[in-house]
């Protein structure tokens, strides 16, 4: 009995696509975040790596009065400085990058292989820099709040009241509050629920939820652990007397601010070797310049009524 055969009328797609070229992307690296936080931040260039925060000693005892119309003595007074002011020392994020010269010889059309090398292991550097700009336990965002200027949640769940009491922890010209996109989606499910809901405003081409007009600023890099995170509210720039970031200026191999991209050489198995380094670290100015809301839960919900009139 004979079997039968499919004919083939015409070239098959799978053959064609012999002689087809195939439109490639550049490699994507799903731990690539906007990192606002870095883009919001006033930045400070320091000179040998060093950053010297002077700050008066006793505010209070500077002696002002309003001058009477009669010929009363005035208060005599001066400013003193604290003897031994904080120094903050720029913190090093660094890589080598190796790239066998036979890659980037054979295998660099269309995408040139060291550059794509160079810009994954970057972006990389500077998600890392915004994690320890948070959380780094010497100069991080959390280790920087005075106890003075730490409050927990009245409930739990983040609510307008509790990003008020932040507000009035950090009144004087407040830029914008930072947290874990979960804490973002807990806050509009209590503005939600109170009939609230929080006004936007576009930054950067992306739109934010507010409120009293201050930018929530969403960033991973704020730990969740048990349900619960962390909300802060930051003034920033050195003439506010806010947070600012710190970094080294004129590095040999400049690519941006703080950032060195220097060639070490070929060894002898003909593998190329890149040193990237990034260097910052951050300073809070003054105490009231800094805010947190602890224990912030992220994980509640309501359950509201189906029935309608």
């Amino acid at each position: 009995m004979t079997e039968s055969q499919d004919v083939q009328l015409a070239l098959s797609d799978s053959a064609a696509r012999q002689l087809a070229n195939a439109t490639k992307t550049v490699p994507q690296l799903a731990t690539i975040s906007p990192r606002w936080l870095t883009h919001l931040l006033s930045w400070q260039p320091v000179e040998a790596g060093i950053y010297r925060l002077n700050k008066v000693k006793n505010p209070r005892d500077v002696r002002v009065t309003c001058a009477q119309r009669d010929e009363s003595e005035l208060p005599q007074t001066f400013v003193d400085y604290e003897d031994q002011p904080r120094e903050y020392f720029l913190n090093a994020v660094s890589t080598v990058l190796d790239v066998h010269t036979r890659i980037s010889n054979l295998y660099n059309s269309p995408h040139d292989q060291i550059k794509e090398q160079l810009r994954l292991t970057i972006e990389t550097i500077k998600e890392h820099q915004e994690s320890e700009l948070i959380n780094n336990p010497e100069y991080g965002l959390l280790a920087s709040v005075d106890d003075e200027q730490r409050i927990s949640t009245l409930t739990g769940a983040p609510t307008p009241d509790d990003l008020d009491d932040l507000v009035a922890k950090v009144w004087k010209e407040p830029g914008f509050f930072l947290t874990h996109p979960l804490a973002i989606a807990a806050f509009g499910r209590e503005c939600t629920r109170r009939g609230v809901p929080p006004p936007t405003v576009s930054l950067f081409g992306s739109q934010f939820l507010t409120w009293r007009g201050l930018p929530l600023i969403p960033s991973d890099k704020v730990p969740v652990e048990d349900g619960k995170t962390k909300i802060l509210l930051l003034r920033v720039g050195e003439k506010r007397q806010g947070v600012v970031g710190l970094y080294q200026p004129g590095l040999t191999g400049e690519q941006s601010p703080g950032l060195s991209v220097r060639f070490m050489g070929i060894s002898r198995n003909a593998i190329a070797s890149y040193l990237i380094s990034l260097y910052c670290s951050l300073a809070v100015l003054t105490e009231d310049a800094l805010a947190v809301l602890d224990d912030v839960e992220i994980g509640k919900y309501h359950d509201y009524s189906d029935t309608y009139k």
